[in-house]
C-alpha cells in the first residue's frame, strides 16, 4: 500500500514537470534567442483589444484585453483539468493609474474526474475607485470525499458523493475613505443532483442538506485593498469581511448565518535582497456558521489555496481557523522563482472549543514561472505536505 502511495505521487510529479515544461521551453526559447518577441506575438493570437481604435485616438485611454488561452490544471480534487479560459482586463474610460485594472476572468474545465467547472471570481473598479464590484460565479459538477463532521474524523471513511453546484455571489460597494469599501449583496448557492454511497458514513449521518440544499440571503461586506497588484501583490493590506443571513423565507431550504474573513499582508525584500524582487506574504482565515448550516456551507479544511497538502473538506464543521506564511523568491534576469509555506489550521463545533492541540500543521514548496512580465502572472507548481500525506497542485496565479 505505501509503494502505491509513492508511485502515485511521484507519477503527480513526473506530470506536473511535463506540464510546466511546455510554456517554460517556449518562452525560454523567445527571451533567450529573440528577446521574447516571436512569445508575445503568440500571445497576440489569443489576445484581443476591444478598444483598439479608441486607444489609437486618444493615448490617455487603457488598452482593455480580452484573452483567451487553453486551461491545464492539476490538484488531488479534480486530477489534471483540462479546459478553455477568458480573461478581460479594462478600465472605464476616465480612470488613470490611480484605477487599479478590472479583471473579469471565466473559465471552463473538464478533470480526468468527469468533473467539469464553470468558474469566474471577479474584481470590478470604478473610475477612481469610488465603487467595486466583487464576487463569484460558478457552475460545477463536483465530485467531493466525505470523511464525515469533525475535527479528528478517520481517513479510513474516505468515501465519495456527487453533487452539482450553481453559485451565484455579486458584492457591491462605495469607496469610504482610501482603500476602504462597505457594501452589501446577494448570494445563491443552489446544491442538488446528489448522489452517495447507500447504506455509507454519509448515508448513515444525513447531517443537514445532504441531499440537496438551497442558500439564499443577503451579504453585508466590509473590503480593505491597499495591494499594489490583484494576481500577485508585493505590498499591502487586504481585508474581506462579509455577514451573510440566510432565510427560507427568501427561497433557502435552511436558516443560518456565516461570518467570513480573509486578511493578508505583502511584504516586499527588494531593497533587502539586491532588488530581486521577494516578497514575505501572510494570510489568515476564518468561517464561521450558526444555525441550521447545511453540510455544503459548513467551514471546510484543505484545498490548492490554503492547508496546501490537505483534499479539500478533510475535516468539516461548523467554524474553521487557519493561517499560512509564504515566502516568494524571485531570481533575478530569469522568469523563474521559488516558493516556501508554512501553515496551520484547526476546525471546531464550537467557537470556544477551539484548542490548540487540535491544530494541524502544513508545509511545502513551489515553483513560479511568470508568463506575463505586464500583469505579473505566474504558472505555480507546489508540493503541500499535511500530517497524513503530501499532495501537489498546478494552477495559474498565486494560492493568495
Amino acid at each position: 500500500m505505501h509503494f502505491k502511495k509513492s508511485l502515485s505521487f511521484y507519477k503527480n510529479l513526473i506530470l506536473i514537470f511535463l506540464l510546466i515544461q511546455i510554456p517554460v521551453n517556449l518562452v525560454a526559447q523567445e527571451d533567450k534567442h529573440l528577446g521574447g518577441k516571436d512569445f508575445n506575438r503568440f500571445k497576440e493570437l489569443f489576445t484581443f483589444h476591444p478598444n483598439k481604435k479608441a486607444v489609437a485616438e486618444d493615448s490617455t485611454l487603457y488598452a482593455s484585453k480580452f484573452i483567451v488561452a487553453p486551461v491545464i490544471s492539476f490538484s488531488p480534487e479534480t486530477s489534471l483539468a483540462l479546459g478553455v479560459g477568458a480573461k478581460y482586463l479594462f478600465k472605464f474610460r476616465g480612470s488613470g493609474d490611480e484605477t487599479r485594472t478590472s479583471n473579469m476572468p471565466i473559465s471552463l474545465r473538464y478533470t480526468l474526474n468527469n468533473q467539469f467547472i464553470l468558474f469566474s471570481g471577479f474584481e470590478i473598479f470604478t473610475n477612481q475607485e469610488k465603487w467595486v464590484i466583487t464576487g463569484n460565479l460558478r457552475f460545477q459538477n463536483f465530485p467531493q470525499l466525505y470523511y464525515g463532521i469533525g475535527h479528528d474524523t478517520a481517513k479510513k471513511n474516505e468515501e465519495q458523493y456527487d453533487f452539482v453546484q450553481a453559485l451565484f455571489e455579486p458584492i457591491l460597494l462605495k469607496q469610504v475613505v482610501k482603500h476602504l469599501y462597505v457594501g452589501a449583496g446577494v448570494r445563491y448557492n443552489h446544491i442538488f443532483n446528489t448522489e452517495f454511497v447507500e447504506g455509507g458514513l454519509l448515508d448513515r449521518e444525513r447531517p443537514l442538506g445532504y441531499d440537496g440544499s438551497t442558500s439564499a440571503g443577503a451579504e453585508f461586506a466590509i473590503l480593505y485593498d491597499s495591494r499594489n497588484n490583484i494576481l500577485n501583490a508585493k505590498e499591502g493590506w487586504f481585508l474581506e469581511f462579509t455577514q451573510g443571513f440566510y432565510e427560507k423565507v427568501l427561497g433557502g431550504t435552511h436558516s443560518f448565518s456565516l461570518t467570513r474573513f480573509d486578511l493578508r499582508y505583502f511584504i516586499s525584500l527588494s531593497e533587502k535582497n539586491n532588488g530581486y524582487g521577494d516578497i514575505l506574504g501572510f494570510q489568515f482565515k476564518g468561517h464561521f456558521s450558526n444555525g441550521d448550516t447545511p453540510v455544503s456551507e459548513l467551514a471546510s479544511f484543505g484545498g490548492d489555496k490554503i492547508l496546501r497538502g490537505y483534499r479539500k473538506g478533510r475535516f468539516l464543521e461548523n467554524h474553521l481557523l487557519a493561517t499560512q506564511v509564504e515566502y516568494r523568491k524571485n531570481f533575478k534576469g530569469t522568469r523563474w522563482g521559488a516558493v516556501a509555506f508554512l501553515g496551520t489550521g484547526v476546525v471546531a463545533d464550537e467557537v470556544n472549543n477551539f484548542q490548540l492541540k487540535n491544530f494541524r500543521p502544513n508545509f511545502g514548496v513551489g515553483l513560479r514561472f511568470m508568463l506575463d512580465k505586464e500583469e505579473n502572472l505566474n504558472l505555480r507548481a507546489d508540493w503541500g505536505v499535511g500530517d497524513e500525506k503530501s499532495n501537489v497542485y498546478l494552477n495559474l496565479s498565486e494560492a493568495f
